[in-house]
């Protein structure tokens, strides 16, 4: 007895001291919640190998920076009947997110013939929309056989430059203070006071255009600009079309159509003077045949000498 008691005292010890350390219902710390976190946050590894990844582009995501103004141009291969379809649909997508998000500022699509089409759109987005809008536009067009050729993020450091201009304001305006200051002497000669006045209006416009060049570069820290380029045919680059008899027949018989048309332009604008040069050229011919065809005339009777 005396040798199992240590052996029970420790055991009831183990148990009570252990028992909270094991229970599975105590809340996570926060070191638990930042893993879970990190883990539903991480993105997935997007698979290689298939003809999305080859046709997808590089998923690359531009660092967010403050003071840092973005564009987006995508370009984008697609057949010619699917392009309009796709143009629509940005269209709708950026509708449905509302102006204060998505604005279409500009739109373009022309036909070159049944193989040759180009189109453009162009979008205003709320900086923090851009990067997922263009995936999601890259995704429409691979819906529709469509391929990106070209991607390109391009980034402006404004941030400097408002700061820069908001201390320049602050100078002039300083600046502008004191000279009005001066202006309002009574005993100031008046050659002295047409020179600060000069002074003074030149440096409100220099204060106004920079004003003005500091709200445009704010909008363009709130407003990030997009366009998507569409082609098809020899419009845009991409995977060459493999060489088929039916094509090489159809362009031999567009090149015989034009060679025709050609030929009858020729024919059509010099036709006039063909007719010209045959009239002329006939004119001539009959006032020779009838110069050739009239009589000699008779030479003068000489007379004769009386002889008685």
């Amino acid at each position: 007895m005396r040798r199992t008691l240590p052996f029970i005292i420790l055991l009831l010890t183990t148990t009570s001291c252990g028992s909270p350390m094991g229970d599975e219902s105590a809340p996570p710390g926060p070191s638990d919640e930042m893993s879970e976190s990190a883990d539903t946050s991480a993105p997935s590894a997007p698979m290689s190998g298939g003809p999305a990844s080859r046709t997808a582009g590089p998923n690359v995501g531009v660092t967010a920076a403050p003071g840092v103004a973005f564009s987006y141009r995508y370009s984008f291969r697609l057949p010619a009947d699917h392009i309009a379809t796709v143009q629509e649909q940005h269209a709708r997508t950026c509708e449905e997110l509302g102006v204060a998000r998505c604005r279409i500022t500009g739109m373009r699509y022309r036909v070159l013939n049944e193989h040759d089409v180009e189109a453009m759109l162009a979008f205003k987005l709320e900086p923090s929309l851009a990067r997922r809008f263009g995936q999601a536009g890259v995704e429409t067009v691979q819906r529709a056989d469509g391929m990106l050729t070209e991607s390109e993020i391009t980034g402006a450091d404004v941030g400097t430059s408002i700061q820069r201009s908001g201390r320049s304001i602050a100078e002039m305006t300083a600046e502008l203070r004191r000279i009005e200051a001066q202006i309002e002497r009574r005993n100031l000669p008046p050659e002295e006071r047409t020179r600060l006045e000069y002074d003074a209006s030149q440096i409100r416009q220099s204060i106004q255009a920079l004003q003005a060049n500091r709200e445009e570069q704010r909008e363009t820290l709130a407003n990030t600009p997009m366009v998507f380029n569409y082609g098809s045919g020899r419009r845009v680059p991409g995977f060459a079309e493999p060489p088929s008899f039916s094509r090489a027949l159809e362009q031999a018989g567009r090149n015989f159509v034009e060679g025709l048309y050609v030929l009858f332009v020729i024919l059509i604008t010099l036709l006039p003077w063909v007719l010209a040069a045959l009239l002329g050229w006939g004119i001539i011919r009959a006032v020779r045949r009838r110069m050739r065809s009239a009589p000699p005339s008779a030479p003068p009777a000489t007379p004769t000498p009386d002889v008685s």
